[in-house]
Formats: structure tokens, sequence, C-alpha cells
């Protein structure tokens, strides 16, 4: 490839995949990003700091993606708006720079999981190095510690609206609540969180191995007070713990 844009989201995988582009390709490689209320504020962070590191340029683009009524009413594909509008984007700045290909992070453990956002990819003809080359989530963690990027054992971040049931529409008093909510725990230790929201209650999601946390008596009070001082009457504890891709298991 003479040049490459890449969909940067700023999580594991695409991080991954700009620092190997980049060293490849040096300043034919951009880093796109769109930034939003559904965006978590530690993946913009980083993805900041990362194209710094790799002295990339970094097309940092903001868009509201709940002005598109498909995708905040938040139907079962409501990733398939998300991507139409981020691939959109990608390609009007390909064009814009002459760059000639887009490509995003996709794995191959991805096409495990319900993805209704890879077949916007492939209208827009956008392509999956770390499919191509048969790359799962360990594969991509492993190269990030050899390549020494800080993020190479950083829990999943998907976007914040993934935190809502599908059917519930999605606003972004309640993108906001998912955010501050996620950030009281990461500050009380957890490190892989989910707060899933439900209207006037949250249900709480902590890694199997962090669920010991939840015991210690202050830890849970401070839980309680802090989540629901930004807005919630009820705040439960799911016993199952975390679990990924929860709202896609009948999809």
């Amino acid at each position: 490839m003479d040049s490459l844009l890449i969909a940067f989201s700023g999580g594991i995988d695409s991080s991954f995949l700009l620092a190997v582009a980049a060293s490849v390709l040096r300043e034919k490689t951009i880093a796109l990003m769109t930034v939003s209320n559904s965006t978590p504020p530690e993946d913009e962070q980083h993805a900041l700091s990362l194209a710094e590191r790799l002295n990339v340029e970094f097309l940092r683009i903001q868009h509201d993606e709940l002005a598109i009524p498909q995708y905040a009413a938040n139907p079962k594909n409501r990733c398939y708006f998300c991507k139409d509008s981020l691939y959109a984007i990608c390609k009007r700045e390909a064009e814009r720079l002459k760059f000639q290909f887009i490509a995003d992070g996709i794995n191959i453990d991805d096409l495990g999981d319900y993805r209704p956002g890879i077949q916007a990819a492939a209208e827009y003809n956008i392509i999956h190095p770390l499919v191509e080359v048969q790359f799962t989530k360990s594969d991509i963690r492993q190269g990030s510690k050899l390549l020494g990027l800080s993020i190479w054992n950083k829990p999943a971040s998907p976007c914040l609206s993934s935190r809502i049931p599908y059917g519930s529409t999605i606003t972004k008093t309640m993108l906001s609540q998912i955010a501050k909510g996620e950030n009281v725990l990461r500050t009380l230790g957890f490190k892989e969180v989910r707060l899933r929201h439900h209207g006037k209650m949250a249900r709480i999601e902590v890694a199997r191995e962090e669920s010991e946390l939840l015991s210690v008596p202050a830890i849970a009070r401070m839980i309680g007070k802090n989540i629901k001082a930004i807005g919630f009457d009820f705040v439960g504890l799911d016993a199952q713990g975390y679990k990924r891709g929860i709202f896609n298991e009948n999809s």
C-alpha cells in the first residue's frame, strides 16, 4: 500500500494496526478518530498520546451519532449506522488527502460476534489487515507488548452506547451517566467494568477476578452512593460478572 488512512478508535486493535502501519508507511499513514458523547474519554486521551508518540498525523473529528435518527433509536443493528457514518467521513478525508486505502482494526475474533458494522465496512471497501493475517485478540495483545505499547493489556472499550439495551432511545444524558459511573468504578480500583443503563437502574458488571472487591462493605457503599448521585435510583450488582456483548446474545 502506498498510503493508508486508519479508522482509529484508541482501542488496542486499531492502536496495534496504527503502530505497524506507521513503521512501514511512515508519513503515508494517517489516523482518523471521530469523537462524540459515546466515546470513552480515556480512549480519546490514549489515541492522541499514541499518535504523537508514533509521529503520525492525527485527524480528530467531532461527530454526533445521536443526530442520526436510526442510531439514536438504538435498534439491534445500531452499529451499522455508526460505522456507516464513520466510514463516510473516512472516505471523504481519504479522497481529500489523496490517500488510497482505508483500514480498520477488526480481527478474526470479531467475526464470531454480532457485528452489523462489518456490513458498512464492506459497502465502503474498508480493508481488515488483521483479519487477512488471521490475528486473534491474543495475537494483537502479544504483538502490542512486543512493540512496547502501554495498552497491550487494556480491557476492551466499546462505545458507551453498547451499555444501553436495544430498543431504548439513547440520549446524551444517558451516555454521560455511563461515563461518570464507570469512572467511579475505576477510581475504586476496578479495571474491567460495565455500567448497563436500565432507565432509573444502573446494573454493574465487573470482571470475575475483581468481584471480591464488591464484598468489601465500604466499597459497596461507595458504589451505591456515588452511582446514585449521578442520577440513578437503584444500583444492582450483576452476580455473573462482566460478559462481553451481553445484549447481542439473542441477535
